[in-house]
């Protein structure tokens, strides 16, 4: 009876380790997302006829009273609202369907909203993304506060970038590339994303300011869920001594400035990353898709809740760049046709956003059997 429990065993500790950490962190992610598109579409005065949490057929659901079908359905790896009008969930328009619409169902489509309406319920998806994030930094701030370091070189490790610019131990950072430091982690956040970019060093020693150049190498670390990264080092460490750790506390509205700074920062990074990868500056193998993303949720959740719901923000921030994309079907996508609609007060031709509909479905595909590929076999 022992040998036939053990593979029941392991099934459920995968189930309980990684599968619902996974489902937790991604529904959370896509509920919001949507929920942004579903409230400002709302607010804007168009009509939902469903909003699903996952694709393919339904699971179970609910009819609301504005007759609004609220669906969980049985591929986890997305969502969508489908306002009146649509076609499916990528809210292209269905000329049949409008055509078809009573006179109150014309009223409330979508595509017969003026474009700044369409805009802002399109952007408000992304936007709702960063929203989570903020959150969740402020309340982590304000519950748990931040654990910082004054921006001291404490050693120079030999042959490094560091040395080479002539950066000695007892400097202090006082920027980088034009950017304010307060703190060590400052110096990490904006060395990390930079290997290979000659970066302008701004010290003070012995009460004068020093100028050099360094340009950071790249390294493989593992970080704290066990992936393998490559980051930018200039070979400057921190200690104790020099470093003065402390937790600082920070009140709600500290907190909150704390959680929009914190979110800005990952932004910028996450599109400094981007324009990296574009440019073959950024080793592709760093992209991950669903597989990746349960590993690090089960990683995380043995950790404790609190890295579950990092690890939600740091993937809300990422679904909102992503979908910002200016490529059809996503978000951005629909964007870049709402501003040309705007300038040349008419609506792009059918058959163009067709075309490129087309197109950029085929480059989302490609993107996806790309990382699924990246999860299953690597690079």
């Amino acid at each position: 009876m022992a040998d036939i429990a053990v593979p029941f065993i392991a099934v459920g500790n995968f189930l309980i380790g990684t599968i619902i950490p996974f489902l937790f962190v991604l529904t959370v992610v896509v509920f919001v997302h949507e929920m942004g598109h579903y409230l400002v579409g709302r607010w804007c005065g168009i009509g939902v006829r469903a909003f699903s949490i996952g694709f393919g057929p339904e699971l179970f659901g609910l009819t609301d009273r504005r007759g609004t079908r609220w669906r969980v359905s049985a591929i986890p790896l997305g969502g969508y609202v489908k306002f009146v009008g649509d076609v499916g969930a990528t809210s292209q328009p269905d000329a049949e369907a409008v055509d078809g619409l009573s006179e109150e169902e014309r009223r409330v489509a979508f595509h017969t909203q003026p474009v700044w309406k369409r805009a802002a319920t399109v952007f408000a998806g992304p936007l709702f993304n960063f929203l989570l994030t903020i959150v969740v930094f402020s309340v982590m701030f304000a519950t748990f506060g931040r654990y910082v370091a004054e921006p001291m070189v404490a050693e120079v490790r030999p042959d490094s970038p560091a040395a080479e610019a002539g950066i000695q131990p007892g400097d202090r950072f006082v920027s980088v590339d034009g950017v304010r430091i307060e703190t060590f982690s400052d110096v990490q956040r904006l060395v990390s994303g930079r290997a290979g970019d000659p970066l302008t060093f701004v010290l003070s020693r012995d009460g004068r300011e020093i100028t050099t150049v360094a340009t950071p190498e790249a390294t493989e670390q593992t970080d704290a869920l066990g992936n393998t990264v490559k980051i930018g080092i200039i070979g400057v460490v921190n200690n104790e001594a020099l470093g003065q750790p402390r937790v600082v506390e920070y009140g709600p509205l500290e907190a909150v400035g704390a959680g929009v700074a914190e979110t800005g920062s990952i932004i910028a990074r996450t599109g400094q990353f981007l324009k990296r990868l574009v440019a073959g500056r950024e080793d592709r193998c760093q992209l991950g898709g669903p597989v990746k993303i349960a590993e690090m949720s089960g990683k995380a959740a043995d950790l404790g809740f609190e890295w579950v719901v990092q690890l939600v923000a740091l993937l809300s921030v990422g679904i909102g760049i992503l979908n910002l994309l200016p490529i059809p079907p996503l978000d951005g996508g629909h964007l870049v046709f709402y501003g040309l609609e705007a300038v040349l007060r008419r609506p792009v031709p059918g058959l163009v956003m067709e075309a490129v509909y087309r197109a950029g479905m085929l480059m989302v595909l490609a993107f996806m059997a790309f990382v699924f590929w990246n999860d299953l076999f690597g690079c």
